[in-house]
């Protein structure tokens, strides 16, 4: 006890003993938990009534703080008034006002008008809370809805021992609630928001919750050590997730469980829901200053009605207070009311809730009742800021502030207080009273918000730093629904202009959940319009949730020329174009079919493993980032994310009835989860090594689970039991993957070995072996390039058809006839993964690329799925652009890029190919490196010849098209002069010729993996100057357009700048952190770009070895190189201001300042080469897709 305090008890000591009887008081301070029964037992043993007070007081005397409150408060309501105006001035003052700052800036709610103290509670909240000890963990106080969870929590911080000693640092409340994706998005960017005031961090929002987690771990970390996040009101596990970064964290939750999907230490701390009548008529004695055993009969039974609950019982309290002798009244209001169930919960005590509401309701005054009817339109869990009220009633902050207070006064409404902003939210019974009472008014009601959101805004133009711009990015569109405006929500669905500001804001997913949401109205309009649209949003959320943002017209100008994305984007750019804007026009898309529907990117590292529910709606993802992932199929909207295991997670497995999901591990667990809690079930370590694979029966009545190891076995697991039921021997390396044959009779595998192996369930024995190379002798790769690695298999629901990946590729086989199907293209990197959903329509697959694509299967099979090799030739006549190219089925075509007219020219092993000067005549070399010449006017073969022993790499005609040069995977360069039937071997260089280069006067410029370049006269054969340009191969070269220089980079990091003269290099260029694989002289060969595989372009005074421009200095998520990979080529314009990179994808950069001008995503990624016009206007080249390019500057 306060010394202060002490002292004042002391000095009127004599005064209380004379006066005080000390029943009453007793059952006021057992009621606040701050004097036992045995305690009150030793007093009433006293003799006499002064005695009884002397003892009480000796106790007193010998507590804390709390003991002295709950004393001065009983002589209060106990009506000994003149002795409680003694103690007053010895109150002591619970929190120092360094304290109550602490609080305050933390969002921390402030005590309720009526507040009960429930000390027990208190301090077992506190307790837990010492226990963390500065370390991380999790204290969860749960209990059911209006328990008091939330004060309580708020009243466990308002201790000066306790901040000071555990949480110096601060504490940080945020009120949570249900929230979806987007949602938490809010809660974090407005978290980091007051965490990070001074913007010291970042002045940018994170735009998604991996990147809002990780701007939330660095603040905790560095800005704000040793400080207590509370968490108010979770519903769902995944929720937690996002704050799972090794902070101090206070929870109240309805659900124990919450904490299930999370690691660390954990401390729980039940609320009893019932308050007791006791403490519930303390709380009304309180509300009306009346005695508790003054209270009328009418109270014990409005406690009974009520149920204890604390937030019921405030409701008619509050009631009373204005109006106390009404008391028979409000009683019979909650006695004759019919009771009925809002919602199917238990959770919460709705029929006092429902009563309560409706006396409350009645009894605002009649100038504002019209503005509480207005809050119905507002949905659950969503804290609306005072700005959006202000609007909705077109009133000055200040008067809007003023009416919701008193509805605040009334427990009608609560308030959350974020530094100088409030946001005004109702309890979710609340919502349903008022959405249920104002029914007929909601559609005018919603549209009365819209009319007045119109009067403001233009939707395109919200600005990020207003305190409502995030409501409205959320709710609009909802608004406009529930108000029947139909018209109105086309035209904000189907403006890219929104497009643009949401997705930016927030990312895809929410956008997508609308459409899908309000799809019945926006077909009502075009339904075509809205399938683009969706489409759209779907196929690129995997680049739209990404930093840096794309350029959302550039994306919309990639859609087909009939998709109404396309023609809103192609209208924007031209408008932009004259304000110096760069876009792209890729002028032959149509070609380009879309197979896949949705592509997610729910993963920060390498997607292993994607499976469907068996109902087909929800998707489980797991992967390199450790993490179990579940999210809806038709939306990619998250649903729950687990911290699954130790180490990197392979596969996932959803159990026929959809209850489970079982989740394998590099840390040689399996695991058991419940699919829609995320608490774990089961775990199950039998396994010696990495567990590659799991799959469950497709029969739930007799439910088992295999699991597939690299200790070369497959095992069978009883989920009822917890031990291996059997063990399966057999395969002579890793076992990568196992299914379940439809009747759950065999259990297919695939191994390292190269076999696919068949085994009886039942008896654990093998039926079957097959040796699964001959599927893949029709694939266009040579035999001797391609791994025999099967890495999945997935059945069709009939079992007609049966899927297996391999590299980057999905093949569809037909079992009957053992005969390819079909194959797709879209991953980037390794597939992992590929699975039909459970009606055969559509299927999964996951990749290395970091993404989820689901594809339509029909569209698949239909697909021809030819497509490019890499190497092509481009000639750029007038307004011609002539392709060259080679298909997968081995054929030779020339596609004319401005009428995509492809011509059929030729089948052979090509290798590469090239066009003569005047397209008169075209050559190639094969594989078994022989060279032909074709005769384009008749397509026959014009000369050939045995020029090379290996694979044939480059091949180009000289500028008169009567001489080919050509190199191998060997040291020589063949010259040949066709004409002639002359050919000289230039022989110099001691390993493999990477590329060459042809200069003037007959000379020509090679350079090879020995780190040499030399320069070779190509008529005598005679080698004229030997340049040791590094250590490590010569990756490439570029020669100045005067002739004078040459550039060369190499793996060693570096770059050089030659004269031919010397042979000592000029320059030596340093700085990259990765292989220098690029590089490229500015027209007026005064500049020198370099590119390296760090995704890094640096441009460089050619004259001094100045570096001037870094290209592409920009932060980015984890694993995402900036250029999206290695930088493969460059090209400046022909006045040197602007330069064009491939790499991951094409990015045109401003010479002159360093900034990216434009990005072009190609559907597949490391490009190897860009050819452009001689007016720096046309472009092209192919993915690793095999997709051809065509684009053209947009003027």
């Amino acid at each position: 006890m306060d010394a202060k305090a002490r002292n004042c008890l002391l000095q009127h000591r004599d005064a209380l003993e004379k006066d005080i009887k000390t029943s009453y008081i007793m059952d006021h301070m057992i009621s606040a938990g701050v004097l036992t029964v045995s305690e009150e037992e030793k007093v009433k043993n006293e003799p006499t009534q002064q005695q009884r007070a002397a003892m009480l007081i000796k106790m007193i005397l010998k507590k804390d703080n709390y003991t002295y409150i709950s004393f001065y408060n009983a002589l209060l309501h106990e009506g000994y008034k003149d002795l409680a105006a003694l103690l007053h001035a010895g109150l002591p003052v619970v929190l120092s006002s360094n304290v109550r700052t602490i609080l305050c800036e933390g969002g921390v709610p402030q005590r309720p008008v009526v507040f009960v103290t429930r000390k027990k509670l208190v301090s077992a909240i506190q307790q837990n809370l010492f226990k963390l000890n500065g370390e991380p963990g999790w204290v969860t106080v749960y209990g059911m809805a209006g328990c008091g969870k939330s004060v309580l929590a708020a009243e466990a911080v308002r201790d000066h021992d306790l901040l000071e000693g555990c949480f110096p640092g601060g504490v940080h409340w945020v009120s949570v609630g249900k929230q979806d994706k987007s949602g938490l998005l809010m809660k974090l960017q407005n978290l980091c928001t007051r965490l990070d005031q001074d913007e010291s961090f970042s002045q940018r929002l994170p735009l998604n919750i991996e990147e809002a987690k990780d701007r939330l771990r660095i603040l905790m970390l560095r800005k704000h050590p040793r400080s207590l996040l509370i968490l108010d009101d979770i519903w769902d596990p995944w929720v937690l997730k996002a704050f799972d970064n090794q902070c101090q964290i206070l929870l109240t939750t309805r659900d124990k469980s919450v904490t299930d999907s999370v690691m660390g230490p954990k401390y729980v701390v039940p609320v009893e829901s019932d308050l007791g009548k006791e403490k519930g008529l303390e709380i009304l004695s309180l509300f009306v200053n009346m005695k508790k055993a003054d209270l009328p009969e009418q109270a014990h039974n409005i406690i009974k009605q009520c149920q204890g609950s604390p937030l019921v019982v405030s409701l008619i309290g509050a009631l009373l207070r204005d109006f106390p002798s009404r008391w028979e009244y409000y009683l019979r209001q909650l006695q004759n009311k019919q009771f009925k169930r809002i919602r199917k919960s238990s959770s919460y005590d709705y029929e006092a809730l429902d009563e309560a509401m409706s006396i409350s309701v009645e009894m605002l005054r009649e100038d504002i009742k019209d503005y509480y009817t207005d809050l119905s339109i507002f949905q659950k869990d969503v804290k609306v800021p005072t700005k959006v009220l202000c609007i909705l009633w077109d009133m000055e902050t200040e008067e809007v502030e003023d009416i919701l207070q008193e509805f605040v006064n009334k427990s009608l409404l609560f308030c959350d207080r974020n530094g100088n902003s409030f946001r005004y939210y109702l309890h979710d019974l609340q919502v349903d009273f008022l959405t249920e009472k104002n029914r007929d008014q909601l559609q005018d009601l919603h549209k009365k918000i819209i009319t007045q959101f119109q009067r403001h805004y233009q939707p395109h133009t919200l600005s990020l730093d207003k305190e409502d711009c995030m409501y409205w990015y959320s709710f609009l569109a909802y608004h406009m629904a529930s108000a029947n405006m139909h018209k109105e929500l086309c035209a904000l669905m189907f403006a890219l202009d929104w497009i643009k500001a949401k997705t930016e804001f927030a990312g895809p997913a929410h956008l997508i959940h609308e459409f899908v949401e309000y799809r019945h109205i926006l077909d009502e309009k075009d339904c075509a319009v809205c399938e683009n649209f969706q489409e759209f949003l779907s196929l690129n959320g995997h680049l739209l949730g990404r930093q840096p943002f794309p350029n959302i017209v550039q994306l919309g100008l990639c859609e087909p020329e009939t998709s109404e994305v396309y023609q809103q984007a192609k209208l924007k750019a031209k408008q932009e174009v004259d304000n110096g804007m760069l876009y792209l026009e890729w002028i032959n898309k149509k070609n380009i079919k879309n197979l896949s529907r949705l592509v997610v990117r729910p993963h920060t590292d390498a997607v292993y493993h994607a499976c469907f529910s068996e109902n087909g709606q929800r998707i489980a993802s797991c992967g390199a980032d450790k993490t179990l992932q579940v999210f809806k199929a038709e939306t990619g909207e998250k649903l729950l994310e687990i911290k699954a295991h130790e180490d990197e997670v392979l596969c996932c497995a959803f159990s026929t009835d959809d209850r489970f999901i079982a989740t394998c591990s590099v840390d040689k667990k399996v695991k058991i989860w419940d699919s829609m809690t995320g608490k774990l079930v089961h775990t199950y370590e039998e396994h010696s090594e990495q567990v590659n694979c799991c799959h469950f029966t497709n029969n739930s009545h007799r439910l088992l689970l295999a699991t597939a190891s690299s200790d070369c076995l497959l095992k069978l697991w009883d989920l009822n039991q917890t031990e291996c039921r059997n063990t399966m021997f057999g395969h002579t390396n890793s076992v990568n993957h196992c299914r379940f044959s439809p009747d759950d009779k065999l259990l297919a595998s695939c191994s390292a070995d190269g076999t696919l192996k068949f085994w009886d369930v039942k008896s654990a024995n093998e039926r079957k072996s097959i040796k699964v190379k001959q599927f893949f002798l029709s694939s266009e790769e040579p035999q001797e390039e391609m791994e025999v690695m099967v890495k999945c298999c997935s059945w069709s629901s009939d079992g007609s058809r049966i899927m297996v990946a391999a590299k980057n590729k999905i093949f569809l086989w037909n079992m009957d006839s053992c005969l390819k199907v079909a194959d797709c293209r879209g991953h980037l990197s390794w597939v992992h993964c590929a699975m039909f959903s459970p009606d055969g329509t559509s299927f999964l697959t996951s990749s290395d690329d970091q993404t989820i694509r689901l594809w339509e299967t029909k569209k698949v099979c239909e697909n021809s799925a030819i497509v490019l090799k890499q190497e092509i030739d481009v000639a750029f006549q007038e307004n011609e652009v002539m392709v060259l190219a080679v298909d997968n089925i081995r054929r030779l075509q020339l596609i004319n890029g401005k009428t995509g007219q492809i011509d059929y020219l030729a089948e052979a092993q090509v290798s590469c190919c090239c066009l003569s000067p005047h397209l008169q005549y075209i050559a190639f070399g094969g594989n078994d490196g022989a060279l032909e010449i074709l005769e384009l006017l008749n397509s026959r073969i014009f000369r050939s010849r045995d020029g090379h022993k290996n694979t044939v790499r480059h091949i180009q005609f000289t500028a008169d098209g009567k001489t080919l040069i050509s190199s191998a995977d060997d040291s020589a360069i063949q010259v040949w002069n066709w004409q002639s039937e002359e050919y000289v071997s230039l022989q110099a260089h001691q390993e493999t010729v990477k590329d060459f280069r042809l200069l003037p006067n007959s000379r020509l410029l090679s350079w090879s993996f020995d780190g040499t370049v030399k320069v070779w006269n190509i008529t005598t054969g005679r080698m004229e100057k030997d340049f040791v340009c590094h250590q490590d191969t010569v990756l490439s070269c570029d020669v100045s357009p005067d002739a004078t220089k040459f550039s060369s980079t190499s793996a060693d990091k570096t770059a050089k700048i030659w004269s031919f003269e010397l042979l000592s290099p000029l320059h030596e260029l340093k700085g990259h952190k990765g292989c220098v694989r690029c590089s490229v002289f500015s027209m007026d060969s005064t500049l020198l770009a370099t590119g390296d595989d760090n995704g890094e372009i640096r441009i460089w005074n050619a004259s001094n070895g100045e570096l001037l421009h870094l290209c592409a200095p920009i932060s980015v998520e984890e694993g995402a190189a900036t250029h999206g990979g290695w930088v493969t080529d460059l090209c400046f314009s022909p006045d040197s201001k602007m330069l064009v990179s491939a790499g991951g994808y094409l990015k045109w950069w401003n010479v002159d300042t360093g900034e990216c001008l434009q990005t072009f995503y190609t559907n597949g990624t490391n490009l190897k080469k860009i050819h452009v016009s001689p007016d720096f206007k046309t472009y092209v080249t192919v993915d690793n897709l095999g997709i051809l390019y065509i684009l053209r500057i947009l003027e």
